[in-house]
């Protein structure tokens, strides 16, 4: 053990693995600075963790040996898994933390388990409606789970589980269109359309698009297109074939940028980015990645679209004529817009990171004086059970 420890609480958040892990997870590492806490993040070695921690000041960084289990690599995984238990170790005692967190994911259960043998206080969030087994697993060890969908809770066999909804990064907030596309090398006043994929579900969403600009070609909009690696010069050449504006990137870091500068999306439904696009009242179509595990995204996105906060459409539903429909509704329909923008506000949860942060201080570091905080969500001990997953509405969450 580290002989002169620092005095500041110290907290790891492991949260690699993807995007919709990684920045929730930095959003409650924020808070947890603002609270004079040391934190620690615990990532994969995947690009999107390393890019994305980049512009992570003032936090620790440390990279776990872990991978996912797919297309049956037992031995890889199993082998990975042990690795990124001595890791975590390794890590814990160098500075042994009063409390861990867990984002979900491949990168989850080494932290848990070794904070479990030290006897740190234990926590895990779970982003979307059907949580991920690393979390079904992990949550009979947790001390506390916070949930983004309020559905999910039935899905977790913890002794707590608190609602908080998904956290976000103050960054995203509503901001002005114009501005956002000028620094986007975009026409000020043209409504514009943002297509996005995200790190796992880009090329079907590509192809979909594609399929129907030339039935758009005549509007008067432009388009900003995060293809992913491989779709990039393709997407790039069915623009400028189209003879649409259109700015097209491989990936881009500055999302809230991005979702400022537009009128309407055509997503993926991974929580992290609904809750990005809650945040920023952005209309949009989802189009859930069939491949997501346990469906879970179609579920995501099917909530929000019951409740008036978007429009869902499967990927192997969709037709030109759908999505160009869908499109000129989000983008030129006053009505419709209005209804989504007071939807979305409904699932913003803009003290989600603070709730988060502030039930953690409690539960770890009984000496921290913290404001009461006044809520409305609802907190669930086991044996309770939770909504249904088949839920239709939005869920307001506002703890302050």
């Amino acid at each position: 053990m580290n002989p002169n420890p620092k005095k500041n609480p110290y907290v790891a958040i492991a949260c690699g693995g993807t995007g919709g892990h990684l920045f929730p997870g930095l959003a409650v590492a924020e808070q947890l600075k603002r609270h004079g806490c040391d934190v620690a993040l615990l990532i994969s070695s995947k690009e999107v963790d390393q890019q994305g921690v980049k512009s992570a000041a003032g936090l620790e960084i440390f990279t776990l040996p872990a991978v996912g289990l797919q297309n049956r690599n037992y031995f890889s995984f199993a082998g990975s898994f042990v690795k990124s238990l001595f890791a975590a170790r390794r890590v814990f005692c160098q500075r042994k933390p009063s409390a861990v967190l867990a984002m979900g994911g491949f990168t989850s259960a080494p932290p848990i388990f070794v904070a479990k043998e030290l006897g740190v206080k234990t926590f895990l969030h779970e982003s979307n409606t059907i949580p991920g087994k690393a979390n079904r697993y992990l949550a009979r060890f947790v001390d506390e789970a916070f949930v983004g969908f309020p559905e999910a809770a039935a899905r977790l066999n913890a002794r707590k589980v608190t609602p908080t909804g998904t956290p976000v990064r103050p960054q995203f907030q509503v901001r002005d269109p114009a501005e956002c596309r000028v620094a986007l090398g975009l026409d000020a006043d043209r409504p514009t359309i943002f297509v996005v994929g995200g790190s796992q579900g880009a090329s079907g969403l590509n192809t979909m698009v594609l399929s129907a600009l030339p039935l758009l070609a005549k509007k008067n909009w432009q388009w900003l297109h995060l293809t992913g690696a491989n779709d990039f010069e393709k997407v790039k050449s069915a623009y400028a074939a189209a003879g649409i504006k259109a700015v097209v990137k491989p990936f881009f870091a500055e999302m809230d940028l991005a979702l400022g500068a537009a009128t309407a999306a055509v997503s993926r439904a991974g929580a992290s980015s609904l809750a990005e696009m809650a945040a920023m009242r952005l209309p949009s179509l989802l189009v859930p990645l069939p491949t997501a595990a346990d469906n879970h995204q179609f579920f995501n996105a099917r909530i929000y679209a019951l409740s008036g906060a978007a429009r869902l459409l499967e990927q192997k539903d969709s037709t030109p004529e759908k999505i160009a429909a869908i499109l000129v509704e989000l983008v030129e329909d006053d009505s419709v817009r209005a209804k989504m923008h007071a939807a979305l506000e409904l699932w913003h949860a803009p003290k989600s990171a603070e709730q988060i942060a502030a039930n953690i201080l409690r539960l770890s570091f009984k000496s921290i004086d913290l404001p009461a905080t006044e809520e409305d969500t609802t907190v669930l001990t086991r044996g309770q059970a939770g909504p249904s997953a088949a839920g239709t509405g939005p869920k307001k969450f506002s703890a302050a």
